[in-house]
């Protein structure tokens, strides 16, 4: 535990799931062996905006069976909070790792769902992630109930659905949230952002050194100006603006 800025924290910020690096595999472990249906989100800065902003996804957040903490601003603020912001959990690079994992071990347990991007972006990238293994597979521009139609009608009772989401907020929590109170048995649902793009190598993931120190967020807004600069020129002087906010409310509140 840090020494916290705010007396009291953040609400989103104590509601996540810092892991160790050492525990990430045990992470994994654990996801690959649910018993429920079980979501996973990440929370990084562009995500904490959009949860200040819309309070139900707020709450979405708040319910996800695990919160990952991703990216440098995610870290700072939990240090504002005074909690040790640990490893940073990613999804572009643990969502990989635990995929890997689900297929080394006993991939016939498992039924792959890939559901976000276009065509052919869908389907490149979810036989890369998935290692051409089967999978069923919708894009991710059609209305809730197709989802939840199209998962009701392929599931296999036999096996696990792992249901990666990858159609951006806060479409996917929305949606992870409905499917979740849909199926009954385990299954794990993934808010996967852009990791079917990443996977088919429509967009480019940033230098080991940007990843490493950070600034990953710097290279994506270096290399497509001018679909994220609301994203991080306006979206991170808000950020600070908000976790400000939510501090002083903090204090208010003693």
């Amino acid at each position: 535990m840090t020494k916290a800025l705010f007396r009291y924290q953040d609400r989103l910020i104590n509601r996540l799931d810092l892991i160790d690096d050492a525990d990430s595999e045990a992470l994994i472990h654990k996801l690959a062996s649910v018993t429920t249906p079980s979501t996973v989100a990440f929370l990084n800065q562009h995500a904490y905006n959009l949860a200040q902003e819309d309070p139900r996804l707020q709450q979405g957040f708040a319910e996800m069976t695990y919160l990952l903490r991703d990216g440098i601003g995610i870290k700072w603020a939990c240090q504002l909070n005074g909690r040790e912001p640990k490893a940073n959990m990613n999804g572009s690079d643990f969502i990989p790792r635990l995929v890997n994992h689900l297929l080394e071990v006993t991939p016939c347990d498992y039924q792959f769902f890939a559901m976000g991007t276009r065509d052919p972006w869908l389907e490149k990238g979810a036989e890369n992630l998935f290692k051409h293994h089967r999978f069923h597979a919708v894009d991710g521009f059609q209305p809730a109930e197709t989802y939840l139609d199209y998962i009701r009608g392929h599931l296999d009772p036999t096996r696990v659905p792992v249901i990666l989401l990858a159609m951006g907020m806060p479409k996917q929590e929305e949606l992870a949230r409905r499917i979740q109170t849909t199926i009954n048995g385990p299954a794990l649902i993934i808010c996967g952002g852009a990791i079917l793009d990443f996977a088919a190598n429509r967009v480019k993931r940033a230098p080991l050194l940007f990843r490493k120190s950070g600034m990953e967020w710097l290279y994506r807004l270096l290399k497509e100006p001018r679909r994220l600069a609301s994203r991080y020129i306006l979206g991170i002087p808000r950020f600070f603006y908000y976790l400000a906010r939510n501090g002083m409310v903090s204090r208010q509140a003693r």
